[in-house]
């Protein structure tokens, strides 16, 4: 059924606009509701102490995990409390600062940043506490990556001087190796295609490839290499700017549907403003697929069955804001997509391809796949261009034969375009 929603709104814009006196009038109810939530944190059933001991655990998330078993394996329970935070902000002074007192030392454990431990030695510091309290640094924990359970017990025998023996160790001689298996775009995905048909058209020059947020990030893995810059969401617009206005090199920006409208299309609007030399691949697979298929402004909502909304043409909003140079390809058609593709490298300023290519996975979802599986034939001399520029995963090796695994293969036919000996046909009904 649709979703209502109704509400009401009350003027009262000497709180709700925020010019400079009324920012400095809601600063002071900022720091009246920080006050109201620490007196929270103080109560907060996720901000608790367990066991009396003298020696103090102060931690976090799945660390508390961590030191609670840590401290059974130890068998010193009764030798160890434990204050677990989940109510982290603001912290609960005086719980801390009560539980300082009744400790000898305190070890602090929290992944990343030391956020709670520079609070607790602050809290110590006002309380002229002079207790040792150590978390981050040299024979204790890294602010780096994750903690496991081991790293945690060893640390916590070393900290209070705790006789500790390891865990023996499993033997895993006879235990088959687990293969590797590295982020991948998927077998029959869009953006592969694209990738291959771009770079093919950019054969001999020398370019540099900024990229942007979302499924086709993974272009940056070989066999494709078609990443070389990103820092958020919209960059590839933006440092393409910058990009061509410093250097000779062709610059070839890639970003996804949702990502352009979410935050692209302010970059492209200043690329036609200042009349910047780059070229923008669109990548338009009609959905928002790394995420798990959300519509953007650009989805066919009529295919998901719902009414009521509009649809934003990318074509439309790149020819409105003044892009003189617009090709759409279908990347799957690679023999008309390389030509297409290097005109627009060509054109001397801002140029856009939007590559429109429905996600294979929310194709699948709608009953729209329906393309014919592929194989591999005899006439193959296993030269391995599919695997070796192209990379489906639907490829795979046996008995030194290349193969095309048909659960996987989703007859986007590219395979096919690009094998030298036409040696990948559609695979035989019978």
């Amino acid at each position: 059924r649709p979703r209502v929603t109704k509400g009401d709104f009350e003027k009262d814009p000497f709180n709700y606009v925020t010019i400079p006196a009324v920012s400095r009038k809601l600063h002071v109810k900022l720091l009246q509701n920080l006050q109201s939530a620490e007196e929270i944190a103080e109560i907060c059933k996720y901000n608790f102490v367990s066991g009396s001991g003298q020696y103090g655990i102060i931690c976090n998330g799945v660390s508390y995990n961590y030191a609670a078993d840590a401290i059974k394996d130890l068998k010193i329970e009764k030798q160890v409390s434990i204050l677990r935070i989940g109510f982290s902000h603001p912290m609960p002074e005086k719980m801390i600062k009560d539980f300082l007192k009744s400790c000898d030392k305190v070890l602090v454990i929290e992944e990343g940043e030391p956020y709670m431990e520079e609070a607790v030695k602050a809290f110590a510091q006002e309380e002229k506490l002079t207790l040792p309290i150590c978390g981050k640094g040299e024979k204790l924990f890294s602010r780096l990556y994750e903690f496991d359970p081991a790293l945690v017990r060893k640390i916590i025998a070393e900290y209070f001087m705790v006789s500790h023996r390891g865990l023996p160790l499993l033997d895993l001689s006879d235990v088959p190796e687990v293969p590797q298996r590295p982020p991948n775009l998927c077998a029959g995905c869009s953006h592969r295609a694209t990738y291959y048909a771009v770079k093919k058209a950019a054969e001999g020059m020398a370019t540099i490839y900024p990229s942007d947020i979302g499924c086709y990030t993974l272009g940056v893995l070989p066999p494709l290499s078609m990443a070389d810059f990103l820092i958020c969401m919209g960059s590839s617009v933006g440092t393409s700017c910058g990009f061509s206005k410093v250097t000779d090199k062709k610059v070839i920006s890639f970003i996804g549907d949702s990502t352009f409208f979410h935050s692209g299309i302010t970059g492209l609007v200043n690329a036609v403003f200042n009349n910047h030399n780059f070229t923008l691949v669109i990548l338009d697979n009609g959905t928002t697929a790394m995420t798990g298929h959300q519509p953007n402004p650009g989805v066919d909502m009529q295919a998901l069955n719902l009414s009521g909304y509009g649809r934003v043409s990318i074509e439309n909003v790149v020819r409105g804001i003044g892009v003189e140079h617009v090709t759409v390809i279908k990347p799957f058609n690679i023999k008309k997509s390389i030509p297409a593709i290097r005109e627009a490298l060509d054109f001397k300023g801002v140029s856009v391809i939007i590559s429109q290519e429905i996600c294979m996975l929310y194709a699948k979802s709608l009953k729209k796949l329906k393309g014919n599986r592929f194989q591999v034939t005899d006439k193959c001399k296993n030269h391995r261009n599919c695997i070796a520029d192209f990379g489906c995963p639907a490829f795979y090796v046996k008995d030194g034969r290349v193969n095309i695994n048909p659960d996987l293969c989703t007859g986007c036919s590219v395979c096919a375009q690009i094998c030298p000996e036409q040696a990948i046909r559609v695979q035989s009904s019978k």
